[in-house]
């Protein structure tokens, strides 16, 4: 087994002794227990997790679904680039969703704002999907759907070779279809990539980076 175990553990003894887990000689990627806990991964809104490190290649067609719950207006959701300006992001600003794809010839945005005093950084769980397919792209916001389609429809495919950032994005890292570097502030779960008949669920304990972020653990209320 290599990676940790998403739990909660107390009152350990060995040979009889107390550990005393208040003041540890160090400590990594351990956070507090909940009162209250739900399904879902916190992020503290300082870091990230980073997923997939040989690279994960979008191309013509993906369709990401994922539920989140935040307090904050603006965050980082998720991002995959290249070293050109191929790229995908999902962001929150203003409080406002906006899915960037960009095919390589100009980048487009389909963007979800709520309507009224409808607000989706209200600390409940909203449900979104964004679907790229070839030029067009579309956001569904808890079964609300906006669409946009791309002007520049000879170019559908989004070669990207980096990794999956989601909940923000290290400093010297580009992301060419974010305008926020905010860090996300929240809680994510049930986050899905989809190419073709290829189905990816995304385990963040299974991260190979993760800062600031805690896995399989989200507090019942605003922590």
């Amino acid at each position: 087994v290599t990676h940790s175990i998403p739990a909660c553990i107390g009152s350990m003894t060995i040979n009889g002794k107390q550990l005393d887990n208040e003041s540890p000689v160090s400590i990594f990627a351990v956070n507090k227990c909940y009162e209250t806990v739900q399904d879902g991964t916190f992020f503290d809104g300082s870091g990230f997790a980073a997923l997939v490190r040989e690279g994960y290649k979008v191309r013509s067609d993906v369709n990401i679904t994922l539920e989140f719950r935040t307090t904050a207006a603006h965050g980082v959701l998720l991002g995959v680039s290249s070293a050109r300006v191929d790229a995908i992001g999902l962001e929150i600003v203003h409080g406002k969703v906006l899915f960037h794809v960009n095919n390589g010839a100009g980048r487009i945005t389909a963007s979800y704002e709520p309507r009224g005093t409808n607000s989706l950084c209200d600390g409940k769980w909203h449900k979104l999907q964004a679907n790229k397919s070839k030029h067009h792209i579309s956001l569904i916001i808890d079964g609300n759907l906006v669409h946009t389609d791309n002007p520049y429809v000879q170019s559908t495919s989004a070669d990207t070779n980096n990794p999956i950032y989601v909940g923000g994005y290290p400093a010297d890292v580009k992301q060419n279809c974010l305008t926020s570097k905010t860090s996300f502030r929240g809680c994510l779960r049930n986050l899905v990539l989809t190419r073709g008949q290829h189905t990816e669920f995304f385990d963040f304990s299974r991260a190979f980076d993760l800062r600031g972020v805690f896995p399989h653990s989200c507090p019942g209320a605003e922590h």
